[in-house]
């Protein structure tokens, strides 16, 4: 769907709100307005290079020139009618290009001019002697026929039978097909496919695809109208005084941006003549042509049988090596894009949306979504929208931490433990190990105030409700989006099955109860079979994820003993931190080698349960991938966030482990900064490998391919010789690139869903990681845009409406923040005993709590108990102190739990339960707060269908108006 013109707004200016369409008929053509100008000349607005090849026909000289010699293939069938399209099929339009990169007005009114000019032009080209047109790879040896798709296959294979009989087929759908020898591997050849007129039409009618519609541009937004024209010139004059967004991209430089204002239909050839087709090579745009060349690809016939059709079968089966719509053209200039102009598309979304040098633009998303389509556009999108949403979050987590920061030296906390030089704690490992001092640890006390502090609690918070506003929002967003792109009545089409699912169920068949027709059918009981199979397969690798988190612990365990009695005394000093940090790059270590084994453990098992579609596959692989990684990347952050010093004992009776490590136990200023260690490492380095791998990896392979090209040309491959690269033509240049990962955006969007875990889940021990959030999606936007522009084959333009299963699993983790934070704040930090000292056993009691740090004096030596370790012992001093609330051994009871204890406890668990109950009920109210799409785009869709309905009415009446007065028949005003 798109927006309305302004012509609607001067029509009702005109007749009022409640004038009849059919009087309409009656007003003078208006003139056209700025935005109304692309609905007229729609789909023109070809950068300068591109439409340069379509308007210029080849002089007969130069095609003889660059004609590539015929070849010999084993499909002895192909006649010299495959590069020729008769001329009923294929009709060569005046118009096809010549336009600017901007529509102006003066072209539109002022025509007979223009294509006088161009016809001039034309003429003193192909007069010209010293010029010759290079091929640009886009076009047939004929240089008029655009190349839709392209099929790569290998001479050398034995699938002669199939590919013929495939390509035969293809000719009878209506498509025309043009053979090429590869200019760097002899056994590979290229076929290249273009779509006639007559064939576009055909398919999108059946595809139901939407077209612009004749009629004139109308704008239904009567509240500017209501308001006046003199507040909004107002408006503009105040806004024309402020300074420019930066962020925002320049329209001039930038004219496809500027999508067409008309209403849509679904394509019709009976009413063809409703539809605004100035020109048929631009009528359907290049994503538009691609997807109705695969439609028919994916449903051609290669031998008999209901299930042998497809070119996704002949890939799998070798038939062909890969098929992909062509680049249109390099992404490179050797002139400035400002005052040349673009040369094509990709070149176009190189310079606006791929260079680092525009990192802080916003996306083309409309230009994304034209040339790469609307299933990856929405992608970008998406990324685009949760980047903008991370911005008020990162500065609120980084203000928590510099509150932290800046309370640091002057927190009570950490001046008590710094001060305790006499305080004398107890040797924290059976063997080697002495006691020290509490104040050996300032600093560690200090690390653990920026994360652990009053701000913590509101972050939590806060981050919830964040989660929820952006899911909220994302929903508008989406639903404006799919208007904008003409998705709203779009449904997707029914599935072809996948070919394992019909070889394995190929013998029992039941009616498709929407087609109609028979199909393989898996038996209910087969189906739960595999699911089980699968499910037990998902819980044992979730066991092997909490084997190798336990082999982490144990290694802990024994890093402990050796680092607290380790020579170097810089070491021995800060065990504490030695041995977190060791543990955290092992478990790292170990998590990037079993995503390895889980990406294959999923896709076995999935291909287990035989899906009976892609989308099918795509999803359960997807949930799959999520939850291995998400139970291996969180895992041990678990472990240490709720496990780590709560079952280590106390001294004198110590929890040990297999009756030899005695477990770990917390520091006495908590286990946060633990939890801290393990979240920053592990985000910081995972996020630095995947960028590696997304775009240093594919520079790598196309440098190999590159460089085994070269090494052909040299004379010693089977290649012929290429002089550079830049004589290649487009599809050589394709090949060489590397194809779009199986798992489609799978990758892309596990890596971004994991890390907006990371954000949420465990936010209130690491408030920094919005900030690492943000910098890496930052760098992340241009490093995906850079990868499908440069380095990756151009995908198949599929459509979408939504991100899919993606939308589901992020309202669970939404979900989970709100329980793990809760946790945190009262089990792993050190919020919960800060607050209840304060409030019941602090110097605070009987006067009110006023101070943070004059109340919480004392607290670190209420926090300590007292252990006697007898008279014999070899240490300076008799007693020593651990962390815990328990009674002194001169106590009747001696080291049972004290009433400080169970107050502690019963805190925690009533924070848990409040805190839980406020969030949902805040995040509830929100969602009802939020409209899943906005008031006024509600009402644009009801106006626009209501207008769409009279316009076809009008059109209709019109045109049998016409037929009938062309006829010498009467005709009435009224509908026949």
């Amino acid at each position: 769907m798109v927006h309305h013109s302004g012509s609607i707004q001067s029509f009702k200016q005109q007749k009022g709100m409640h004038t009849s369409t059919s009087e309409v008929l009656k007003e003078k053509t208006l003139k056209p307005s700025r935005r109304s100008l692309p609905c007229l000349a729609q789909s023109q607005t070809h950068p300068h290079g591109l439409h340069h090849f379509l308007s210029i026909p080849l002089s007969p000289e130069s095609t003889k020139t660059h004609t590539t010699h015929s070849v010999s293939t084993s499909c002895t069938h192909i006649t010299p009618q495959t590069t020729e399209a008769p001329k009923d099929q294929y009709v060569e339009v005046s118009e096809a290009g010549g336009f600017e990169s901007r529509v102006e007005e003066s072209l539109l009114i002022q025509k007979p001019v223009w294509r006088a000019k161009l016809e001039a032009r034309t003429e003193s080209i192909k007069s010209a002697k010293n010029v010759r047109l290079q091929p640009s790879g886009l076009l047939f040896r004929d240089g008029k026929k655009r190349i839709d798709y392209i099929l790569v296959y290998k001479k050398s294979s034995p699938q002669v039978e199939k590919r013929c009989t495939f390509e035969r087929n293809l000719r009878a759908e209506g498509l025309m097909l043009e053979k090429e020898p590869s200019l760097t591997n002899n056994d590979i050849m290229f076929v290249k496919i273009h779509a006639p007129w007559d064939t576009l039409c055909k398919y999108a009618e059946q595809m139901n695809i939407r077209m612009p519609f004749r009629k004139k541009c109308y704008f239904s937004d009567w509240k500017k109208k209501a308001m006046g024209s003199h507040f909004h010139l107002r408006c503009r004059q105040i806004k024309s005084w402020l300074p420019r967004n930066p962020m925002k991209l320049d329209k001039e430089a930038l004219p496809d941006l500027e999508e067409t204002d008309c209403y849509t239909a679904p394509f019709s050839r009976a009413r063809m003549h409703h539809f605004t087709i100035n020109n048929r090579e631009t009528f359907f745009s290049n994503s538009t042509r691609s997807r109705i060349v695969h439609h028919v690809l994916q449903r051609t016939k290669y031998e008999d049988g209901k299930s042998k059709m497809g070119i996704n079968r002949l890939l799998s089966n070798s038939t062909y090596e890969a098929a992909f719509p062509p680049h249109e053209g390099g992404y490179k200039s050797r002139h400035p894009i400002k005052t040349h102009g673009a040369q094509n598309h990709r070149h176009l979304l190189y310079e606006r949306w791929a260079r680092w040098g525009i990192w802080y633009k916003y996306q083309p998303l409309d230009l994304i979504r034209r040339y790469f389509g609307e299933k990856i556009g929405l992608y970008f999108a998406w990324l685009g929208w949760y980047t903008g949403m991370l911005i008020p979050a990162a500065l609120v987590g980084l203000f928590v931490f510099l509150y932290g920061l800046f309370t640091m030296d002057s927190s009570q906390v950490s001046k008590e433990i710094c001060e305790a030089n006499t305080t004398i704690m107890c040797p924290m490992c059976e063997e080697n190990c002495s006691s020290w001092k509490l104040s050996d640890s300032c600093v560690y006390a200090k690390v653990t105030h920026l994360f652990d502090n009053g701000g913590t609690v509101f972050f939590a918070i806060f981050m919830a409700i964040w989660a929820t506003v952006f899911l909220e929002f994302w929903k508008r967003r989406r639903a404006e989006l799919t208007y904008d792109w003409d998705l709203i009545d779009w449904e997707e089409e029914e599935e072809e099955l996948r070919p394992q699912f019909e070889a394995k169920y190929s013998r029992v068949e039941r009616v498709n109860p929407i087609s109609g027709k028979p199909e393989p059918f898996q038996p209910f009981t087969d189906k739960l079979s595999r699911l089980m199979v699968s499910v037990s397969g998902i819980f044992f690798m979730i066991s092997l994820v909490l084997t190798a988190v336990f082999a982490v612990v144990v290694f802990r365990l024994i890093a402990m003993e050796k680092f607290a009695s380790f020579q170097w005394e810089f070491v021995k000093k800060n065990w504490q931190f030695a041995t977190s940090g060791t543990g955290v790059f092992i478990n790292f270590i170990i998590i990037m080698s079993l995503n390895v084994v889980y990406e294959k453990v999923a896709y076995l098992l999935t291909n287990l349960e035989h899906p009976r579609t892609e989308s099918e596959w795509e999803n359960s692989f997807a949930l799959k991938m999520f939850l291995f990684q998400f139970v291996n990347l969180n895992s041990s952050t678990f472990y240490i966030a709720f496990f780590l010093g709560r079952f280590a004992g106390r001294p004198g009776k110590y929890n040990k482990l297999f009756n030899r490590w005695r477990l770990e136990e917390c520091h006495p200023s908590g286990c946060l900064i633990d939890l801290c260690l393990q979240m920053g490492v592990i985000m910081v380095f995972k996020q630095m490998w995947n960028n590696f791998m997304e775009l240093g990896y594919p520079l790598l392979q196309n440098w190999w391919s590159r460089r085994k090209i070269r090494k052909r040309g040299g004379g010693g491959g089977r290649g012929p010789a290429v002089e550079s690269k830049t004589q290649l033509p487009q599809w050589d240049k394709d090949w060489t690139l590397q194809p779009m990962n199986a798992h489609g955006l799978v990758d892309e969007y596990l890596e971004m869903v994991l890390q907006f875990g990371f954000t949420t889940i465990f936010v209130a021990a690491f408030p920094l990681a919005p900030l690492l959030a943000l910098l890496n999606n930052i760098i992340e936007i241009r490093l995906d845009a850079y990868k499908f522009v440069t380095q990756w084959r151009r995908p198949m333009p599929a459509r979408a409406t939504d991100i899919g299963i993606w939308h589901g699993i992020l309202e669970g983790i939404g979900v989970l923040a709100v329980i793990t934070n809760a946790f945190v704040i009262a089990i792993t930090s050190d919020y919960i005993p800060r607050f209840v000292y304060a409030f019941k056993y602090g110097p605070c009691v009987d006067k009110g709590y006023h101070h943070e740090n004059r109340c919480l004096m004392g607290y670190v030596n209420s926090s300590l108990s007292v252990f006697d370790r007898g008279e014999n012992s070899l240490a300076p001093s008799r007693y020593c102190r651990y962390r815990d609330y328990r009674a002194p051994p001169w106590s009747a009871e001696p080291y049972e739990f004290t009433l400080q204890f169970w107050h502690v406890l019963a805190a925690r668990l009533a924070f848990i339960i409040v805190f839980e109950h406020l969030v949902f009920g805040i995040k509830s109210f929100i969602a009802y707060l939020i409209p899943d799409m906005p008031k006024d785009l509600c009402d644009r869709m009801r106006r626009e269908k209501y207008l769409m309905q009279e316009m076809m009415y009008e059109a209709e009446l019109e045109h049998l108006q016409k037929e009938r007065k062309k006829n010498g028949r009467r005709y009435h005003h009224e509908w026949p």
